[in-house]
């Protein structure tokens, strides 16, 4: 198993948000955490990059513990993160943004630049233009772009179509699709549960910072209280 979470308990000082999470992540999936508003899911991602220290449980990545982490040896570990704001330098240029991405191993730039510019072509149309003159759909792709530098073990997406037209929403989850079909599993936490379901092998339901449905996500589009509680159905 790629990554693994046991019985994490995790919060913001002394606000406990997360009381004993499970999850895994295997090489070539893609799985998803849905659930409403307040359910944790983004600290999930946060206290797996080192952002939030975790007062309990175990996090193993590549069979190494690394709960507690700082963010930086984790992206040196493999490990790449792409917040839902804040996530790209609005004065630099969309290839300045790139090369930024690989800070930590400047060696890694050129090779970063032509693997995302092969993944983006829009970006590269746009790689003289700054990051502040893009649609917020581009912002997107070209924060995916910045994760994508160093060719990631692993990337965490969070809530990526938050503020996108449905037009850009479609274009963003077949792009997070082919990303992983070139063999970069991902963990995403996402607001449109159908959407995320749809391209993820496998979902967890978060609710008040506990698991409460896990599966295939066949089985949890399926599930008809999962349908009533969180797919509008």
């Amino acid at each position: 198993m790629l990554l693994e979470l046991r019985e994490v308990i995790s919060g913001y000082g002394n606000l406990e948000i997360l009381h004993g999470v499970d999850m895994e992540v295997d090489n070539g999936e893609i799985v998803c955490i849905i659930g409403p508003n307040g359910a944790g899911k983004s600290t999930v991602l946060k206290t797996i990059f080192g952002l939030l220290k975790p007062k309990g449980g175990t996090i193993f990545f590549a069979g190494e513990q690394i709960k507690g982490i700082d963010p930086h040896r984790l992206i040196r570990k493999g490990i790449s993160f792409v917040p839902q704001d804040k996530n790209v330098f609005p004065s630099l240029t969309v290839e300045e943004n790139l090369a930024m991405g690989a800070y930590t191993r400047p060696n890694m730039v050129e090779k970063g630049k032509e693997l995302v510019f092969s993944r983006f072509p829009s970006l590269y149309d746009r790689r003289d233009i700054r990051a502040c003159y893009l649609s917020g759909g581009e912002r997107k792709i070209l924060a995916i772009g910045i994760a994508l530098m160093l060719e990631p073990a692993l990337l965490l997406l969070d809530e990526p179509s938050m503020g996108l037209s449905p037009k850009y929403k479609k274009a963003l989850f077949d792009k997070i699709a082919e990303i992983n079909q070139g063999g970069i599993p991902i963990l995403i936490v996402e607001q449109n549960a159908y959407k995320a379901l749809k391209i993820s092998h496998r979902g967890y339901v978060l609710d008040m910072g506990k698991n409460k449905f896990q599966g295939e996500s066949g089985e949890l589009l399926a599930n008809s209280q999962i349908k009533k509680l969180y797919l509008g159905g």
